[in-house]
């Protein structure tokens, strides 16, 4: 099945289901299992119980951030939304482990990491670091050429923390799409694959007390063209390669 980018531009999001491949989940756990045995990492946020529940900065130190969305489906879709120059421009990792839940308020994803945060720019404000990184926020203009994938690596149900979504509010900074009390939760199963926009508003709650469930997310952030203005640059901008598709997984 594939994803309807009509719902994408109307809506703000869609899913493109089971994109990734059951094998591929299994090895992207293993993956960052591994990876997170360093207990002295710091762009990682550790439960008392030594979980991981949120990851910076992951493709320096992920490799298979940079592969995974590099086939079909993602790969098409990417390309058919953002065109043939987009690339990854950044990548986190999120759980809601059951020891240590948590809960999401409603907001939009407008910070983005660049090189250097201290020029001056209209299209970006509000320098910040995040885990060593510098951030700014990017003006709509920027943020309407990008576009979120987030892979679930578990399945989701009301029972841990579904994201819920405000359908039609990426249109601007501002916007509230059609409204709070008509938001859409996302339900997904293991390898499912939402598509998202940066400025749509969404939110989460916290897993149900009790839960055995994780709801691991790898969260990817795309943008069309790897120039920014005024002499700003990404932190990072992976473009696709298929060649190196060929030598993942």
């Amino acid at each position: 099945m594939q994803a309807d980018t009509g719902n994408l531009e109307r809506d703000g999001f869609c899913m493109l289901p089971q994109a990734i491949e059951l094998n591929v989940v299994q090895r992207l756990l293993l993956v960052f299992a591994e990876a997170f045995e360093d207990p002295s990492e710091s762009v990682r946020a550790r439960s008392s119980y030594g979980h991981v529940y949120a990851a910076r900065n992951l493709i320096e130190s992920i490799p298979e951030v940079s592969t995974v969305w590099q086939s079909d489906p993602m790969l098409a879709f990417l390309q058919n939304v953002l065109g043939k120059e987009f690339g990854l421009v950044r990548a986190l990792f999120f759980d809601k482990p059951p020891e240590r839940s948590w809960s999401l308020p409603w907001h939009k994803d407008t910070s983005i990491a660049v090189k250097n945060n201290l020029g001056k720019s209209e299209s970006f404000s509000r320098p910040t670091i995040k885990a060593g990184i510098p951030h700014v926020i990017a003006s709509d203009e920027i943020l309407h050429q990008m576009l979120t994938l987030r892979i679930h690596l578990d399945e989701v149900t009301d029972e841990n923390g579904p994201l819920r979504v405000i359908p039609g509010s990426h249109v601007s900074s501002e916007s509230n799409g059609i409204g709070l009390d008509q938001a859409s939760t996302i339900y997904a199963a293991v390898g499912d694959v939402l598509a998202m926009r940066p400025l749509i508003s969404h939110a989460s709650s916290a897993s149900f007390e009790g839960t055995y469930r994780h709801r691991r997310i790898v969260h990817l952030e795309f943008a069309a063209m790897e120039s920014l203005p005024q002499g700003f640059q990404w932190y990072d901008f992976v473009r696709p390669d298929r060649h190196e598709v060929a030598r993942s997984f």
